[in-house]
């Protein structure tokens, strides 16, 4: 072997020590790509609604890592399931990245009951909302208030600060005063229960009756109003602050050419 190097001039075994080393350099750029397979890149799956373990095994069939980068808590979603994930679905990433995902809650989070007693209802409306809860029935008692008198949660009196499930429903019992200004009854023909009842009591008016008797989807359309929007002479009609609108629902949205009566219940 020494007699190999030895025999040849020095500036052969200069050429030939450079190409050893230019075939050493090339071999492994080479390997380097193959290794890192910096030319192979993938679309991240959509894995957002899934539940965490069907998102996990549907990455990793893929050759991405997994991991979980923070958790909510949204009542519209299912428990334990896919919020949010980065990179986006359908984005081109190299393989072995890793997918973080944000994961719902497996259950809503206590919260402090906000105090809504002697709120307006449309402030204590907001109050819920901001607070991640929600209306679950009004009742209307007589009193000269018109204000929240009253805050349940399952049927009992709910104190202010006690710990309640983000999502819970809560009824507010509140005063049916009447003042003496005189407000333009509006039109609620054609939209549905939820919708009248926030008209309704957004202009400082209150729900009352809504039948038929149970009639309590806010999903159905009011057809008929006990006090209706027009007079028989077509003027505006006006009830005193605070007096009561009862409705009547169906299933069907009414045809938009309204006939107005007064209806009584």
């Amino acid at each position: 072997m020494f007699k190999f190097i030895t025999g040849r001039p020095l500036w052969a075994n200069i050429l030939l020590g450079i190409g050893i080393l230019f075939v050493l350099f090339f071999i492994f750029f080479q390997s380097l790509s193959f290794i890192t397979r910096h030319d192979k890149s993938l679309a991240v799956p959509s894995v957002t609604g899934k539940s965490f373990e069907e998102a996990k095994k549907v990455l990793e069939a893929q050759g991405f890592e997994v991991e979980i980068q923070d958790t909510v808590y949204v009542d519209t979603a299912a428990l334990l399931s896919v919020v949010k994930q980065f990179p986006n679905a359908d984005s081109k990433v190299k393989m072995n990245r890793t997918v973080y995902l944000i994961i719902n809650r497996d259950a809503a989070p206590d919260i402090d009951m906000p105090n809504l007693v002697g709120m307006s209802f449309r402030s204590a409306q907001i109050t819920l909302q901001q607070q991640k809860l929600k209306i679950e029935d009004t009742i209307y008692v007589p009193n000269v208030s018109g204000a929240v008198l009253e805050q349940k949660y399952k049927g009992q009196t709910i104190k202010p600060g006690t710990k309640i499930q983000m999502g819970s429903g809560i009824t507010l019992v509140i005063g049916q005063g009447t003042g003496t200004e005189e407000l333009e009854v509006p039109d609620l023909v054609g939209l549905t229960l939820g919708e009248a009842k926030v008209i309704i009591e957004s202009n400082g008016f209150n729900s009352g009756l809504i039948l038929p008797e149970g009639s309590t989807d806010p999903n159905l359309f009011v057809y008929r109003q006990s006090v209706p929007h027009l007079t028989s002479s077509g003027n505006v009609n006006k009830l005193r602050q605070g007096q009561v609108i009862d409705v009547w629902v169906q299933a069907e949205k009414p045809s938009l050419i309204k006939t107005d009566s007064v209806a009584k219940p």
